[in-house]
């Protein structure tokens, strides 16, 4: 495949519109995130603490199921948790039970009917269910259920699991689900909730995260950790790839059960969740990401040295590695961009005359850390460039004589198809442009990736997907017509 050609410079430095402003354009967008409780008075108030601790997972919309007496009360809706769950909501969803969820759309439009948790009531009762990931073969699913007489309600690939444990002929909730599950590829991590259960599974290559903690007599779930130090509750360990845990009532309470209803696979965790997603107090598969970020910059450290006065992250997500890289190369860590916490995702612009203002609404310079330094600047990873050729420009108008910009990821040369919204591999710069091609756009003097081996050693562990750096696709398309309109997208 032939490069291609970035345009002049100074078409480049033509002002751009409003969206190609905003300060989140050029990161990987979140997934989502997942929490559930059984077993609690205060079910639908801890779901909406768990959520809250999982808001950087989705932003789009956010929702909570809850059980009382066997009957499923539902809420829903676009927007951020706080905004959505007041009082007067979490009063009517009453019960011992709950699942919530936060979205940000990786496949379905954004639309308050694709928000989760989805909620019907079929043959054996109620039934709700949260997702985080992307099923491959759902447009196969949909076609053929649809050509069975099922109508879709939303354009979300997770409705396909309702229709398919409403076709089921097992008779139990369980069952079903299980049944559902074996039919479905791809990457999921999914919480259930029904008048007798919650149930939680992860997909056998264990792509996205699901943890379980103990609160009490009660069982929760999450897609990550933090969530049970918010409400006081033990961390007990992950669910397994390919696990199906069930959790229902007891002779003594709340019992959980463990099941594995998928044929064996090869884990493949999504290593990007170490690297950006993940908060970094968490901990995932036994290691800690803050941990594992500080190293991922001390490897970078030694993978691209570099004569500099300074080291400055990108707040937040390039302030581990940052850590890591200064501690490394034995140079000062100074906080030289401060970051504004109270931007949503959108905003009122001014006039393009101000130009960057999205960068500059998030993002501010401290002139006295950055004036005649030879800075270093650490971000944890570049997409299109259009938010690190801003900062570069920012830091450079501050007074710093050279910028050198240090990536604590691999090149993002591929889309991810497992729950992570990113671009086409055509916009993914450096998927087809080299280091120093990449270097000159942004403006930086120097320019310099963690490689790929350089990544898995520092986070640690085994049996990562990095399909996002590698183009190794651990989950092929099953369905010849849509694989093709894939690999077409990515430009293969």
């Amino acid at each position: 495949m032939d490069r291609a050609v970035l345009p002049p410079t100074e078409v480049l430095d033509a002002p751009t519109d409003a969206a190609d402003d905003r300060w989140d354009d050029d990161h990987f967008h979140d997934e989502c995130g997942l929490f559930g409780i059984y077993g609690s008075s205060e079910a639908s108030n801890l779901t909406y603490l768990g959520l809250h601790a999982l808001q950087h997972r989705g932003q789009e919309s956010a929702g909570i199921a809850a059980v009382q007496d066997g009957a499923l009360i539902l809420h829903r809706e676009l927007g951020l948790v706080r905004d959505i769950f007041t009082e007067p909501v979490i009063r009517k969803l009453v019960g011992d039970r709950a699942i919530g969820h936060v979205r940000y759309s990786t496949a379905g439009e954004t639309h308050v009917k694709n928000a989760q948790p989805m909620a019907v009531d079929y043959q054996l009762g109620s039934l709700a269910v949260a997702h985080n990931g992307n099923l491959t073969n759902y447009e196969e699913l949909r076609e053929r259920l649809e050509g069975e007489g099922s109508i879709f309600s939303s354009t979300t690939d997770s409705e396909v699991l309702v229709h398919l444990i409403a076709h089921s002929r097992q008779r139990t909730h369980v069952d079903r689900v299980a049944d559902a599950l074996r039919q479905v590829q791809g990457a999921f991590s999914l919480l259930f909730l029904t008048g007798e259960n919650v149930i939680a599974v992860r997909d056998p290559y264990g792509l996205r995260p699901l943890s379980i903690g103990k609160l009490g007599d009660a069982w929760v779930f999450a897609s990550e950790p933090p969530p049970f130090d918010l409400i006081g509750a033990s961390y007990v360990r992950d669910v397994e790839p390919g696990e199906m845990v069930v959790v229902s009532n007891g002779p003594s309470g709340p019992t959980l059960e463990s099941f594995y209803p998928f044929g064996e696979s090869e884990k493949r965790t999504c290593i990007f969740e170490y690297v950006y997603f993940a908060r970094p107090d968490s901990k995932l598969g036994g290691i800690s990401v803050y941990d594992a970020r500080k190293r991922l910059g001390a490897a970078l450290a030694r993978e691209a040295p570099v004569e500099a006065d300074v080291v400055v992250p990108v707040p937040d997500s390039g302030v581990a590695a940052g850590l890591g890289y200064a501690r490394e190369a034995n140079l000062p860590f100074e906080l030289g961009l401060i970051r504004s916490h109270y931007v949503g995702r959108t905003f009122i612009e001014p006039q393009s005359s101000i130009r960057h203002f999205g960068v500059r609404l998030k993002l501010n310079p401290v002139r006295e850390v950055l004036e005649g330094k030879r800075v270093v600047i650490v971000d944890d990873s570049l997409v299109r460039g259009t938010t690190s050729r801003k900062i570069v420009k920012m830091i450079r108008d501050a007074g710093a004589s050279e910028v050198h910009l240090r990536i604590s990821a691999p090149p993002t040369r591929w889309p991810c198809f497992y729950g992570i919204d990113t671009p086409s591999r055509a916009e993914l710069i450096a998927s087809n442009h080299s280091v120093d091609e990449i270097a000159r756009y942004i403006t930086c003097d120097s320019l310099g990736y963690l490689s790929v081996q350089g990544l898995h050693a520092a986070v640690g562990g085994a049996g990562y997907c990095d399909a996002c750096f590698s183009g190794d696709y651990p989950i092929a398309f099953t369905k010849p017509g849509h694989q093709r309109r894939q690999l077409a997208l990515i430009g293969v």
